[in-house]
Order: structure tokens, then C-alpha cells, then sequence
């Protein structure tokens, strides 16, 4: 297993992943073609994907603001799950931020996203009760949950 930098060349593997990954949010601007372009293009060393030579394994998207890193968008093959691809992915991510000078990561991850959660709590990622998540959509977005 390989992991490398992700490229707009990876796209259409990558969306089918996520399509077909139970727990995923994607929406139609930012999961766009031109959305995940316009993301590698910001951030061009903290994106990754796991091969077993043309097989895609796995991709994880992550970026920072200068202060935090934040991850999202991991998603493996179910088939290759549970044989370390994800924490490997997590792992190129953490040492590609921490390159990059950023001591603190976030996620966010569905609530009923259970394997999910699972995966994030094992690779010692905490939840926070004191927080509560807000966003505000700037564009009509439509969402695709899987």
C-alpha cells in the first residue's frame, strides 16, 4: 500500500468512495469537481490517498487556517477496512499539518455515523460537550447524505 498526495486526477475514484461509504455528507459545490480542485489547489500536501497499485483504498482530505488543522472526508474501502489503511491516512495527515507548524486538529463526524466515531475515538480523538457545532450555507447546497 502506497499513501500519496491526492490530485484532481484521483477525483472520480475518490467521490465513488465517498458515494458508497455509509456515514458520509457530501454536498453538490464543495464535493463538486471544481470544489475538491479549488480545496487541493489550498491545500496541496494535506491531502492523501491510500493505492494498492491503480486500486484506491482510501482518501482523506485535510487543510488548515494557520492555527488548526482540520480533517474530514476519510473514507475507506470497505473491503480494506480493519488493515490499517485509515490510520495510515490519519497518520500522513498528522505529520503533513505538524509539518506545516499546526499543534491542534478538529473533525466532525455524523452521530450516527458509528464506525466512524469508533475509528476517530480508537486514534485517541475526544469529543467535545462543551462545543456546539454551527454553520451557515453562503450557496444553495444540496446534501447527499450516505
Amino acid at each position: 500500500m502506497q499513501i500519496i498526495p491526492m490530485t484532481i486526477e484521483d477525483y472520480d475514484a475518490v467521490y465513488d468512495l465517498w458515494l458508497h461509504t455509509p456515514g458520509m455528507g457530501l454536498n453538490t459545490a464543495d464535493d463538486s469537481r471544481e470544489g475538491i480542485a479549488a480545496y487541493l489547489r489550498r491545500n496541496p500536501t494535506t491531502c492523501f490517498t491510500a493505492k494498492e497499485g491503480d486500486r484506491l483504498l482510501g482518501a482523506i482530505l485535510a487543510g488548515h487556517d494557520g492555527r488548526r488543522g482540520y480533517i474530514s472526508h476519510t473514507a475507506v474501502r470497505e473491503d480494506a477496512q480493519r488493515q490499517g489503511v485509515g490510520t495510515a491516512l490519519v497518520e500522513a495527515v498528522l505529520e503533513a499539518l505538524q509539518a506545516e507548524g499546526i499543534r491542534k486538529v478538529a473533525l466532525v463526524v455524523f452521530a450516527r455515523n458509528e464506525k466512524g466515531n469508533a475509528f476517530w475515538e480508537k486514534l485517541g480523538f475526544t469529543g467535545r460537550d462543551d462545543l456546539v457545532y454551527r454553520n451557515k450555507a453562503l450557496a444553495e447546497l444540496v446534501r447527499i447524505d450516505t
